[in-house]
């Protein structure tokens, strides 16, 4: 928190801002005194001193212009100005404009009630965050009046006009349909099961088989989201430089294989940034061609999908941002694509392969909950889904989860929450745990099919895991 403070001493003339101010910073002293003399305010012939405290904390960026103006306009009126935030940029001409910085700044201060003085055009996207009493004004002048009359007269919150699931908006709006995937019912239930859980999923079949095609279809399929993640959303756009567009749809992210780490996982030299990882929080992360990434990339990748976040550290900044995904990668079977195909020879050798499939660590495949093999489609094979029906099941299974009392999605549950609500059957549990000792599965491969189970119970509105639910998890488990 910044409080910015002026003072008019009896000296030569002059204007200088203090406290560990960049250059942007700097440059406004030029940018305030055209605006304050387009509202026809002189200068007094006074040593004018602008002091940013605290001032140990370096500062940067042009939301402080507002804020420094009315500090020199309003010097000698007796405001309560104590506890609102002011942000906004200023033109020569006395314009408010708003900067990329304002929205993410806003919204982390949201934690509590505060009060916000902003530029008008800025108001469409900071009303719809909570928490947050919002005035604003288009031009300094307007700014000044509001303050010297005491007129501050809150804008209205903004509302959201999609359909819901409790507290949760969603959009039926499928650009890319299931109904255009022709066959593959294994793999299109698995992403249904992936969709509603966020469980992690890996596609393996020959090339033109659908894998791609099914997974860029996921992304209008994801459960619906709260307004906190809506926000969440529009904050990693806004870091991005993107326009916040406040739709309940979760971000999809596909690099390509060639992207270097610091892109896949965020760096900078002097500011840290976020990488693809971190831009895809709360949405679908997708590597196509899965062992064509390079090793240091898919090893890095292990960590933010065990801890659901990732560390960037720099000299000048450290900087830690939530990673919660549904991670999807797609393969082929071999470098030549031909293995599993009935009608084409595959050209590999067992080395090939073997070098091909050795790009991929156990432990990174370990954290996949789920594994389908892809056939080529038939000629013949037909939709016989499509995304609203889909969808359908996934709202269902949404509200089932909530009325159970489970907030968190079934794919990001850890050790205790798996305990608490993967409740199974006497049956079941036998099962799971007579496979585990023949198999020799791992506490990690135990857990992702308790939690892959009960996402299909869920589907199937049963408050128990059955027999039922844990054959169909081991059937989606990699072999």
């Amino acid at each position: 928190m910044v409080e910015v403070e002026s003072s008019f001493l009896r000296a030569l003339p002059s204007f200088s801002i203090v406290g560990l101010a960049s250059n942007s910073i700097q440059e406004a002293k030029e940018r305030v005194k055209s605006a304050l003399q387009a509202c026809g305010f002189s200068f007094p012939p006074k040593k004018i001193t602008i002091n940013l405290a605290p001032s140990d904390l370096k500062k940067s960026g042009s939301h402080f212009d507002l804020a420094i103006a009315l500090s020199i306009a309003l010097q000698k009126e007796r405001l309560d100005m104590e506890d609102i935030f002011i942000f906004g940029e200023l033109g020569l001409d006395g314009t408010i404009k708003e900067s990329r910085d304002i929205f993410p700044i806003v919204l982390s201060l949201a934690k509590r009630p505060v009060r916000i003085f902003a530029p008008r055009s800025a108001a469409k996207k900071l009303s719809a965050i909570p928490n947050v009493t919002l005035y604003s004004a288009s031009h300094l002048q307007e700014a000044i009046d509001i303050f010297t009359h005491k007129r501050l007269i809150p804008e209205p919150k903004r509302e959201f006009d999609y359909p819901k699931v409790g507290d949760a908006y969603y959009t039926t709006h499928y650009p890319l349909d299931f109904k255009e995937v022709l066959g593959q019912s294994m793999a299109k239930r698995a992403a249904m099961i992936a969709a509603a859980g966020m469980h992690n999923i890996l596609f393996e079949g020959s090339p033109g088989s659908g894998k791609s095609m099914i997974v860029k279809r996921m992304r209008y399929i994801l459960p619906p989201m709260r307004i906190d993640e809506i926000l969440e959303v529009a904050k990693m756009e806004a870091l991005e430089g993107k326009e916040p567009t406040f739709t309940p749809l979760r971000p999809f992210r596909s690099p390509h294989h060639s992207s270097s780490k610091a892109s896949l996982f965020g760096g900078g030299s002097t500011a840290a940034r976020p990488g693809e990882v971190a831009l895809a929080h709360l949405g679908i992360l997708f590597f196509d061609e899965l062992p064509h990434f390079s090793k240091s990339a898919l090893e890095a990748l292990r960590e933010p999908l065990q801890d659901r976040r990732v560390l960037i550290s720099r000299v000048q900044a450290k900087v830690e941002y939530p990673t919660k995904f549904l991670f999807a990668a797609a393969q082929n079977p071999c470098p030549c694509g031909n293995l599993f195909s009935t009608t084409q020879e595959c050209r590999c050798s067992e080395v090939e392969i073997r070098r091909y499939k050795g790009r991929l660590s156990e432990p990174l495949l370990d954290r996949i909950e789920l594994y389908v093999r892809m056939d080529r489609s038939d000629p013949t094979d037909e939709a016989d889904i499509d995304s609203a029906q889909i969808h359908e099941q996934i709202l269902q299974a949404f509200g089932f989860r909530l009325r159970r009392g489970q907030k968190e999605f079934n794919g990001w549950l850890d050790e205790a929450q798996i305990e608490h609500y993967c409740t199974m059957e006497d049956e079941a549990k036998e099962i799971l745990e007579r496979s585990a000792k023949s198999m020799g599965l791992s506490q990690r491969s135990i857990a992702n099919i308790k939690k892959v189970a009960r996402t299909i119970a869920d589907l199937a509105q049963k408050d128990l895991i059955t027999k039922k639910e844990i054959l169909e998890a081991f059937g989606y488990r990699r072999r």
